[in-house]
Parts: structure tokens; sequence; C-alpha cells
């Protein structure tokens, strides 16, 4: 069995310091040492990290900044920030810089670093679980960029967002057209379990048969099917027409595992999402699809 190469013995874990910026400023700065002379190049940064910046400038002053003096301290971590600042926000528009992080906070925190924030998204750094959803979401995303550069895409500010860079010759070619009285789009005008909702309106429910509208953050199990809906670039309605198929999954660059997505914007397609639970609470708003 052939083994695959270790970090073990390149670094040291050194009692929680988190060099955050400076790690990710030097990613960006090795990166630059590529030469792109040949073809068309584009650029995939994501950071992990699982505390918050502590120690950046430590290699160089041999301390953590937060140790130091108020003042000195201050200072150091000030001048990391700007360094991160500049290096992102001269970043050309064929580099995509992404970054996982702990918690709420933190995401705030990177966001005032200069992440896009459709780039930053939260793991849970406290469980072997969350580790695993944290490389799904990493796949999932790095599936998602390199279908974007096969149509084209230099890079992307959303690329956690699900469903951003759908277009109609991804759906066409690769989904199948629901039959027309096969299923319907139905209102959901209160907040209800879903089988609520499906019943009241008429049909009758059965486990799976209730796709909800992804509107916000969700955890989606490997098993769960999807479907995408066609809406009017201009009105943002509806047109009622649906697609799914085996292929959907692939198509949204989602693993066959759980991962946490959230929804992108994308003026041509709504992404819902199968539910196998008859209590699942229902957004105002949003639109339900039943198969029949």
């Amino acid at each position: 069995m052939k083994h695959l190469p270790s970090l073990k013995g390149l670094y040291q874990v050194d009692n929680g310091a988190t060099a955050l910026i400076e790690a990710a400023v030097k990613s960006i700065e090795d990166l630059e040492h590529i030469w792109e002379g040949y073809g068309e190049h584009s650029f995939l940064q994501v950071v992990v990290t699982d505390g918050e910046e502590n120690a950046s400038g430590c290699s160089e002053t041999g301390q953590m900044h937060i140790r130091m003096a108020a003042g000195r301290g201050a200072a150091v971590l000030r001048s990391w920030t700007d360094r991160i600042r500049t290096a992102l926000d001269g970043l050309p528009d064929h580099w995509t810089s992404a970054i996982l992080v702990p918690n709420s906070l933190a995401k705030r925190t990177a966001q005032e670093y200069g992440f896009p924030a459709g780039n930053i998204a939260i793991w849970d750094a406290d469980s072997s679980k969350g580790v695993e959803e944290a490389i799904g979401t990493v796949k999932s995303a790095a599936t998602s960029f390199l279908r974007g550069r096969e149509q084209g895409v230099r890079g992307t500010k959303n690329l956690f967002a699900m469903g951003q860079d759908l277009s109609s010759a991804d759906v066409a070619g690769s989904l199948d057209a629901l039959a027309t009285g096969s299923y319907v789009l139905v209102p959901v005008d209160q907040q209800s379990p879903i089988r609520d909702c499906v019943t009241r309106a008429g049909h009758q429910y059965r486990s799976g048969c209730a796709f909800y509208e992804l509107s916000k953050r969700e955890k989606i199990q490997g098993g769960k099917q999807l479907a995408v809906a066609e809406k009017d670039p201009t009105t943002g309605q509806l047109t009622g027409r649906v697609f799914s198929g085996p292929a959907a999954r692939r198509l949204l660059g989602l693993p066959n595992s759980e991962v946490a997505v959230k929804p992108g914007e994308n003026p041509s397609y709504t992404v819902f999402v199968q539910s196998t639970s008859v209590n699942r609470k229902l957004l105002p708003g949003t639109k339900l699809l039943v198969m029949l």
C-alpha cells in the first residue's frame, strides 16, 4: 500500500500560536513566484484556521504579539493587518482567495482582512466530524471552481455559494427537464412544517416527495436529491420549468457526503433540496417543490 507524504516534522505546534495573517500573506507571495508565461492561469488559495490571529510576526520577533507590551504588540498586529489588506486588495481577477474560520467573530475579522464574504465559510473545529465536513466543503468548492474554469471564469468571490455559476448550457447538458404535471411549485406563505404545507396545498405527503428552496446556509446529506428551477433573469420569478437528475450533485459541486453550503445568487436558477423530515420548518416567501 502506498503511503501519502506527511507534514510531520515540517512544523511545530507552539502553544496555540496562530500566525494566520502571516501564513496567508506568505502563501500569496509564494504563489506569485509561479511563472505565467504559457496558457491561461488561475490561482486558488484556501486558508483553514481553527483559531484567531495571535502570532503573526513571531518568525521575525521571536515573540507572539499578544505577549508583547500593549503598544508594541498592537503595532506589530497593525503592520500585518495592513499587509494582508494590501495583498488581498491587490490580487488580480484570476486569483481566488478563501478562508475557513471557526466562528462568526472570526468571519467578521476575515472580512476586515479583505477576504470576500462569499469566500468565507465557518467550520466546526472542535470535532472530527467537523474536520470531515470542512474537507467536504473544500472539495465541493474546488469542484465548483474547476467547473467555472472550464467555462472561462477566471476567479470568484462566491467560492462557497452553491449554484452561483450555473448556466443554461450546464443544466440542459447534464439534467433532465421534469415532465409537466409531475410536480408543482407551492408558495410558502407562513412558517410551517413541510408535511403541513404539502397537505394544505391539496397533495398527499410521501417521504422524499418535497424539496425546499435553499435560502440559507444548510448541511446537505449525501443521499439527498437536488433540483433546480428556472427563473426569469429580469423579474426573478420562477418560470415553472424544473430540472433534476443523478448528475445534479456533481453539477452543483457537491460530494456524495454531508457538506455545509449556502445558496449563491444566480439570476436564472434556484436550487431545491429534498427533505425526508415531516417537521422541517419552511420559511415564508420561499417556494416548495412537490413531486406528484
